[in-house]
């Protein structure tokens, strides 16, 4: 059977990260989202995989090659202009009979990969407490009725989750599937074409974590690092203190006077410390510095960024080469204590935290002493100037002064 992960998409509730990547190839606890589907499903026994790309694909192609690092074999299919699921998932109808199909931004245990592989047509379904983002299922026993988008007022919580198990007959339904109203081939039309005259069964997943909104890294991020044992390759100068597992990678050196308490992972050919305190469910890439009387607690910071005098940094994401100026803060909390509204995209969202920092694109550099205010979404290549405050929503290649 092979195993077809869908990866084409931007992301765009993820800006402002994916200005810069496809969603698929954000991090979480080290390692990008698609890697982990991977590994699953590797672990699942599924060695043979198709990634369906489009946007910013050669970061894909790049870093995963032809699989043979993970001993398995992928080859790439390039959707061209994204026109829905249905579309991407058609695009491999010449390459398989029987396959495994998910969305390479979802994250699927393996153990529940191993229930949708079994024989006949699947449909993964999860329970979550607000149905309003996704695909309402309907049942009839543990069998797909109809599959409605995103109601206003949802009847059961009930959703797709986003992995599949397909045979070749499914790709007839899938020619015949029509442009849904967002002008947009949708699987969930092809299902219910086939619902219609076939059956198609819903399974229940135990193992799911979905990623819409860049706080939810720091979510599933928490999650597999509750799972982390500890394992260090690089060097622990004397007078660290460590508790609780910690992963540091090779060329890392941890100095004299850092306190670390885990789980926390730090990448390859970083330098932490001195006199650092990194709190649990923290992140830190390859060739970071995290330096003297630095704080930065349940954070991700990408590879080759910098959080290296005098700063804070709590519930955030700072991706990659990016470098905070000594004194710089990040405020993650307000004073009222209530939910952290954030303006992504323009648009007012309750981010359902009530401690969220500040999500920060690439090549962003901060001055002396300014100041990111709670739930602050910071575009790429942004400047923030010596003293400055930067609130709401910064566009990419903007000034703040």
């Amino acid at each position: 059977m092979k195993c077809v992960i869908l990866a084409a998409g931007e992301g765009k509730r993820m800006h402002p990260l994916t200005y810069t990547r496809p969603k698929v190839m954000l991090p979480i606890a080290g390692k990008p989202i698609l890697e982990w589907n991977l590994r699953n499903a590797r672990a699942a026994g599924l060695k043979d995989f198709i990634f369906v790309v489009s946007y910013k694909s050669e970061m894909v192609r790049e870093y995963f090659g032809n699989g043979k690092k993970w001993n398995i074999k992928i080859t790439y299919v390039n959707q061209g202009e994204p026109m829905g699921t249905a579309h991407a998932i058609g695009m491999v109808e010449s390459f398989v009979n029987d396959c495994l199909v998910m969305c390479g931004d979802t994250i699927f245990g393996t153990n529940d990969i191993k229930k949708i592989k079994r024989k006949g047509n699947k449909i993964g379904l999860i329970k979550v407490e607000n149905a309003l983002e996704y695909g309402i299922v309907e049942l009839i026993g543990k069998y797909v009725v109809k599959i409605y988008e995103k109601m206003d007022r949802p009847f059961t919580n009930v959703i797709n989750a986003g992995i599949y198990h397909f045979n070749k007959d499914m790709f007839s339904y899938i020619r015949n599937t029509e442009k849904s109203a967002r002008g947009e081939y949708e699987i969930t039309d092809s299902i219910n074409l086939f619902a219609s005259k076939e059956k198609m069964e819903g399974v229940f997943l135990k193992d799911w974590r979905d990623v819409v909104y860049p706080w939810h890294l720091l979510d599933a991020n928490e999650e597999l690092l509750k799972k982390l044992k500890t394992k260090i390759q690089g060097t622990v100068e004397k007078n660290v203190t460590i508790k609780g597992p910690i992963l540091v990678g090779k060329g890392t050196v941890i100095r004299s006077g850092s306190y670390i308490e885990g789980p926390v992972i730090i990448g390859d050919n970083s330098n932490i410390g001195p006199h650092c305190f990194l709190r649990p469910y923290t992140t830190i890439g390859n060739h970071c510095h995290i330096g003297n009387a630095c704080e930065v607690k349940n954070s991700i910071v990408m590879d080759h960024s910098n959080v290296p005098h005098l700063n804070y940094v709590g519930d955030s994401v700072i991706g990659e080469h990016c470098n905070l100026g000594a004194g710089t803060t990040v405020a993650n909390l307000r004073l009222d204590k209530n939910n952290i509204v954030v303006t992504l995209n323009g648009k007012k969202i309750d981010s359902k935290r009530r401690k969220l920092g500040t999500i920060i694109g690439d090549n962003v550099q901060t001055g002396i002493n300014s100041t990111i205010n709670v739930g602050t979404m910071i575009g790429n290549n942004v400047f923030i100037g010596l003293g400055a405050l930067a609130k709401e929503e910064i566009r990419p290649d903007s000034k703040i002064l």
